[in-house]
């Protein structure tokens, strides 16, 4: 057992797949806990679908394959996104949802025209941008790895000193407006983020599958502890460990991706969380209505006279 999981450390390419999906899985969850309580988890779907169309435009505009460059892309995509949401929110009477819906159909139908044309033009159709449909953690080297330990570490700062305020507008925005916090920035500020940890992980899960990152591992540490604060560190513990579960079970399965595995084992800590949990799993439940159901037929069975006493 060691030298197996000695023989997966000592590979270069396997050891930054594993970090590169370790530090994604910590970032998406520590972010995804404040999307998961403000009820948008839908938003992680929509922004990780509007990133396709800039990672075309920008290898359209540039020629090139390079990672910084469709993020950039992706970065002012979502960003547009987020604007099209709040300005339809704003100035419409089409609630949140319905406008995630609409942003998220138009930007993927875009991209994927896009995606049509490069493969089919002058592009050349072994562009690769295909692969980030779906991810492709295996192209990962060690200049995108120190990419996620930057993002994961500028998220973790920004969480840690705005942590107050996004508790008081992930739980109460009304409250904090009358606190005299400014709830319209700050929840921008926390879709800026959501946008950064999306486009962090485009290329390891890809557009599809990134959003499964941001809510699963938030919605598994839920049942867990009722506090937010041990709830953001479970979220990012969980989804840290599915990205080092993933890449181990990727890396001893030949030709199974690691980004689909990681969403899939983020899944499977979710189903033992939902089990299992000391206070709001369900067996722990049916345990305690069992108890309570015992105690009131106990309570029940007794006479009548002793009860008067």
């Amino acid at each position: 057992m060691m030298t197996w999981i000695f023989s997966i450390m000592t590979d270069p390419n396997a050891r930054w797949i594993m970090l590169g999906s370790m530090l994604l899985g910590f970032s998406s969850g520590m972010v995804g806990s404040f999307t998961y309580l403000r009820k948008q988890s839908l938003i992680g779907d929509t922004l990780a679908h509007a990133a396709l169309p800039g990672i075309c435009i920008a290898f359209m505009l540039s020629g090139v394959k390079s990672t910084f460059l469709f993020m950039l892309g992706a970065l002012v995509s979502g960003m547009i996104a987020t604007v099209g949401i709040s300005v339809i929110t704003k100035y419409s009477r089409i609630k949140q949802d319905t406008a995630l819906g609409v942003i998220l159909s138009v930007f993927f139908g875009v991209g994927v025209v896009l995606l049509t044309r490069i493969q089919h033009g002058d592009y050349g159709s072994q562009s690769g941008l295909d692969k980030y449909m779906f991810g492709q953690a295996a192209s990962m080297v060690r200049s995108d790895v120190y990419t996620m330990l930057g993002v994961s570490i500028f998220l973790l700062v920004v969480c840690c000193l705005l942590f107050k305020e996004f508790k008081l507008i992930s739980f109460d925005p009304g409250f904090a407006s009358g606190m005299g916090y400014p709830s319209g920035l700050l929840a921008q500020l926390l879709l800026f983020l959501t946008v950064i940890a999306v486009v962090a992980g485009v290329q390891i899960v890809g557009v599809v599958l990134v959003a499964a990152l941001l809510v699963t591992p938030a919605a598994a540490a839920r049942y867990w502890t009722h506090r937010l604060g041990l709830m953001v560190a479970l979220a990012g513990l969980f989804g840290a460990l599915s990205g080092v579960i993933g890449t181990v079970v990727s890396a001893t399965t030949p030709d199974l991706p690691t980004g689909p595995v990681t969403v899939l084992v983020a899944t499977g800590l979710f189903a033992i969380s939902v089990l299992f949990a000391p206070d709001r799993g369900w067996i722990a439940r049916a345990f305690r209505e069992r108890r309570v159901r015992t105690a009131y037929h106990q309570q029940s069975s007794k006479p009548q006279a002793e009860i008067r006493k």
